[in-house]
């Protein structure tokens, strides 16, 4: 293996380990507050009203699966659902006032263990944002950045 292919296969698993301790802090977090990790990563998810085929395609995942997914937060009272007056067919996914309650504070304690995790210097902490959303934009455009 080439020192470059080395590099290649250390930087893959490394962000892998990153990923894992970001996901492993995340479903931590959503068991304190007594939900499932696919539940608790819907609610972070929902923004504001959208039709459940939007939430499939942030999740990566089969319409059908959103349903038993927003069926378990429906019974814990976290969102509704809402027809749609354009189209009846459309189910559109609304935060209760819990459910936003709870999006909150999964977005904040996830905030904090993230800072944790990514406790190098300032300017490092900068250039690896800055890496990675390099990496992350197949386009290369990380002007905003």
């Amino acid at each position: 293996m080439s020192a470059q292919d080395q590099v290649v296969t250390e930087l893959a698993d490394l962000v892998f380990q990153v990923a894992g301790r970001l996901r492993q802090g995340f479903n931590a977090i959503a068991a304190e507050l007594d939900l499932p990790p696919a539940q608790a990563l819907a609610l972070v998810n929902l923004r504001g009203p959208a039709p459940m085929r939007d939430l499939a395609d942030v999740l990566a995942c089969d319409a059908s699966n959103v349903t038993g997914i927003v069926d378990g937060l429906e019974r814990r009272g976290l969102v509704t659902r809402r027809t749609d007056p354009a189209d009846r067919r459309v189910k559109h996914l609304v935060l209760t006032e819990e459910g936003q309650r709870r999006r909150d504070l999964l977005g904040s304690a996830a905030h904090l263990r993230a800072a944790a995790l990514f406790n190098v210097p300032e300017a490092d902490r900068r250039q690896l944002r800055d890496l990675l959303a390099a990496v992350a934009d197949p386009s290369g455009d990380t002007r905003d950045r």
